[in-house]
């Protein structure tokens, strides 16, 4: 099978890194210093400890078919990484973005059309280190994938693929759900790791912030009812209390480094969607602010 990622950093490199041992051929689609050094040195995903060097092809546009594209971008390089796909390479293929937040889908839909499906992948962290070194710390990974529109086998398609390196995967009923699966937990561990830059393990042994944790998926769960996906902070506690330990966000990450984050695409797409539900969010707003005001403040 041929596969294309868009945006070979963390999530991408490494899936591209996985999906390139396992057999298929994969294209990064990239930035031109990015396609320069994979196309000179492959990619390099340093997994538990285990060295696994891989060869993708790189290439600044997708021109031809392929069976499978992962959109793995960041929010904000989205729009400039779409214009990089040609709309008949992806004719027959299924696009699947692994993004967090509630607002990417129809963005991609409207650059790429209907063929795009609904991702969200779990358990799973990696990082650049650069722009062919990937290093994972999670153990595997998990995907949940869905659609309202592509047939069955299609999604089974692109479930095979996937699993063909090493993943987890699973078909999901309905994308709303499969967007909102992961949408609430991850809206509240990126801003409070993004304010305090500490792990999630520091985070939920702290008692103040463990409450504050408690307090915005709280919040956010509200935002995902009303939404018509049921969820209790509860569940949504448990899932952060069997995280890794060490385990922190692309966001917080980011905000150290002085990047542009993904804060309002994950954060402040869970405000948005509760003044569209009628459902307030004070302490995702205020933290949210806060991370602002300590942006600018450097």
């Amino acid at each position: 099978m041929v596969v294309a990622v868009l945006g070979p950093g963390g999530v991408g490199g490494a899936l591209a890194a996985r999906l390139g041992l396992a057999g298929h051929r994969v294209l990064c689609i990239a930035r031109t210093d990015t396609v320069a050094a994979i196309a000179r040195d492959g990619l390099t995903l340093d997994w538990r400890g285990r060295t696994l060097a891989a060869r993708p092809e790189a290439v600044e546009r997708l021109t031809e078919p392929v069976d499978l594209l992962l959109v793995t971008v960041k929010r904000p390089d989205l729009e400039a990484a779409l214009d990089r796909i040609a709309s008949d390479a992806v004719r027959s293929a299924v696009v699947l973005p692994l993004m967090n937040g509630l607002e990417h889908v129809e963005a991609i839909r409207a650059h790429l059309g209907r063929r795009v499906a609904v991702g969200s992948i779990s358990r799973f962290e990696a990082y650049r280190v650069t722009p062919t070194l990937v290093v994972q710390t999670t153990r595997s990974g998990a995907v949940t994938l869905a659609s309202d529109e592509l047939p069955p086998e299609d999604l089974e398609r692109a479930a095979v693929i996937l699993s063909s390196g090493g993943i987890e995967v699973r078909i999901g009923h309905g994308e709303r759900a499969v967007l909102w699966e992961k949408a609430a937990r991850i809206a509240v561990l990126a801003v409070t790791t993004a304010l305090t830059q500490r792990s999630v393990g520091e985070l939920r042994a702290d008692p103040d912030w463990r409450q504050t944790l408690e307090a915005g998926l709280a919040e956010a769960c509200a935002v995902a009812t009303a939404d018509g996906v049921p969820q209790t902070a509860e569940a949504q506690l448990a899932i952060v209390d069997s995280l890794p330990e060490t385990l922190t966000t692309s966001t917080a990450r980011d905000v150290a480094a002085g990047l542009p984050s993904e804060l309002d695409a994950i954060a402040g797409s869970i405000v948005r969607a509760g003044r569209r539900l009628g459902v307030p969010c004070p302490t995702l707003e205020g933290l949210i602010q806060q991370v602002e005001e300590t942006c600018r403040a450097r």
